[in-house]
Parts: C-alpha cells; sequence; structure tokens
C-alpha cells in the first residue's frame, strides 16, 4: 500500500502577509506545494490530502488541486476552530487555530493507510520524501511504530527573523524527546539562539537535529491524538493563544511507552518563506533549481 501525504495548509501566514500557501514561486508560477507534491509522487506516495480552511476552498480547488487532475488522486479536508470532541465548545474570544496536531485529525475519515504530514509552505528536498516514502513503505506488526525526518537546524534559518521548530534529542536512532521552541534566530554573533522557559537565552549548535513537520505515522496515530486533545481541552481550552502541536502529542507517546519514532537522515536542505523578505531568496532558489535540471520546465 502507497503511503498517503498530508499537507497542512489551513495557516493564515500572518508572519508572511497573506496566503503563502497560494504564492506563485517558481519559474512558471508553481507553489512550494507543487514542488512537494511533485518530489512525493517521485518517491512513491500514492494519494495527496490537504487540510484547508473552508473560506478559501474555491480559490484552494481552482489554483492548485485542479494541476494535479490525472497525476495523483487528492482530498480535502477542513480545519476550524469550532471541530472539537463531543462535551467541548469553542470558546467566543478562540480565534487562533488549535494547532498542528489538531489539523492532523482532521484527516481521520479519509486516510487508512500509512501517511507523512508536512506543511504546506516550506520547501524539503526530494531526499527528504524519498526516505520517508522508504520508512512508511515497510511492513509493520505493532502500533505507534512512526518516524520523522531530521533536519540540522542550521540548514533551516532565514536572516529575516524568528522561526518555530522542534528540537529533537535522540538515542539509537530513536527520538527521546522533542520540545517545541517557537524563536529561535540569530543573535548579533550569528550564534543560534532560542529564549527558554525561563526567559534565559540558550545556544543551539548548527548540527543540533530539528523538527520541520516532516512525520510519518500509520492510522492509529489518530485515536492517540484523539485521547490526548481531550487532555489538552480540559487544560486549556481557556487559553486563546495554546495550541496542541504534533511535538507535544509525540512526546507525551514517547514518554509513555506508547510509541517509538525512528529519526531518519536526509542530505535535503530546507527552506521556506516564513516572512515576505525571504521570498526573493526563495524564487532565486527554485530559479536555478530549474535551471540545473532538478526540475523540469512543467511540474504538472
Amino acid at each position: 500500500m502507497k503511503p498517503t501525504l498530508f499537507v497542512l495548509a489551513a495557516g493564515m501566514g500572518s508572519r508572511y502577509g497573506g496566503l503563502k500557501q497560494l504564492d506563485s514561486l517558481g519559474p512558471n508560477g508553481e507553489t512550494i506545494m507543487d514542488y512537494s507534491i511533485y518530489d512525493a509522487i517521485q518517491s512513491g506516495f500514492g494519494k495527496v490530502v490537504f487540510v484547508i480552511r473552508k473560506d478559501f476552498e474555491q480559490e484552494f480547488r481552482d489554483k492548485i488541486i485542479s494541476k494535479y487532475e490525472g497525476h495523483v488522486p487528492v482530498e480535502v479536508v477542513f480545519q476550524s476552530t469550532d471541530a472539537l470532541p463531543k462535551g467541548f465548545e469553542c470558546p467566543a474570544d478562540r480565534t487562533k487555530p488549535w494547532g498542528t496536531n489538531h489539523a492532523v485529525l482532521m484527516g481521520k475519515s479519509v486516510i487508512n493507510e500509512p501517511f507523512a504530514v508536512i506543511n504546506a509552505d516550506d520547501f524539503y528536498g526530494r531526499d527528504a520524501f524519498r526516505v520517508i516514502a522508504e520508512e512508511l513503505s515497510r511492513p509493520r506488526d505493532k502500533k505507534g511504530d512512526y518516524c520523522m525526518v531530521g533536519f540540522r537546524v542550521g540548514n533551516t534559518m532565514t536572516e529575516n527573523g524568528s522561526v518555530a521548530r522542534g528540537v529533537c534529542e535522540n538515542k539509537n536512532g530513536l527520538l527521546t524527546s522533542v520540545v517545541e521552541r517557537t524563536a529561535i534566530s540569530y543573535n548579533p554573533a550569528h550564534e543560534i539562539v532560542f529564549t527558554d522557559e525561563n526567559g534565559v537565552e540558550q545556544k543551539l549548535e548548527p548540527s543540533t537535529p530539528v523538527s520541520m513537520n516532516l512525520w510519518g505515522f500509520t492510522p492509529d496515530y489518530f485515536d492517540y491524538s484523539e485521547r490526548e486533545f481531550v487532555k489538552f481541552l480540559k487544560k486549556d481550552i481557556n487559553t486563546p493563544k495554546a495550541e496542541f502541536f504534533i511535538p507535544l502529542c509525540i512526546d507525551t507517546l514517547i514518554n509513555s511507552g506508547e510509541a517509538t519514532v525512528k529519526v531518519l537522515d536526509t542530505d535535503s536542505k530546507w527552506f521556506g518563506v516564513t516572512y515576505a523578505a525571504d521570498r526573493p531568496g526563495v524564487v532565486a532558489k527554485f530559479a536555478q533549481l530549474h535551471a540545473d535540471g532538478t526540475y523540469p520546465d512543467k511540474l504538472f
């Protein structure tokens, strides 16, 4: 059974200044998603599922989904703040989405095979899709047998502001912890730093593995996520900016012994458009990738 690619595309892109998921960045109007889906198909993925906001469904279908017809089966699911388990009601002042793992939960009704989760606005590189497709295609005989692609933090930075990354530790190739750090940036000495929970600045070595939300799961992950989301809501439903991140759920499952997460190595380098100032550099990189033959003139 070929794995499915699950694309998280429900974010507003507030720091970037628009719906960056739909921004034309390639020389022929390609979006970052186009490159990810092209690479995923080349690597053996058999279906693509998008999670989006209902209010830009038509634009998304017209500009994005229509081009994939005849290339790969596509399905769409929707993330909204009121998509909550029975017994919970969205607070009136809640405007922020519930986070990446809530977005993943929206795929439960349409995904019945191993699947990889990606961000719509991140370029991961073909090798990253190759290694995770291989891992997801192997037989499994137990629940909680997951994986992730680890990127070196030094290969994921922008000069134009701070970034959020899941900082990872692993032992014998298995993830032991992942902590979401929401403001990693360069200091004046061009060292990579973040501020911890106690307000203390901490340095990260450039080789430190981080999650770029390229995760590999099997469908049992939905059941675990539902359980953990209920726990999250009981604690934080009235905290307006609290989010149910994938690393939060993963860390819980690792610590409980219910899951193992294999850390996959890749020589791919990430890039993306976290900020509007990142855009010219990304456009130039895509132009070069076409010029050197990594990608054909027309992806689809």
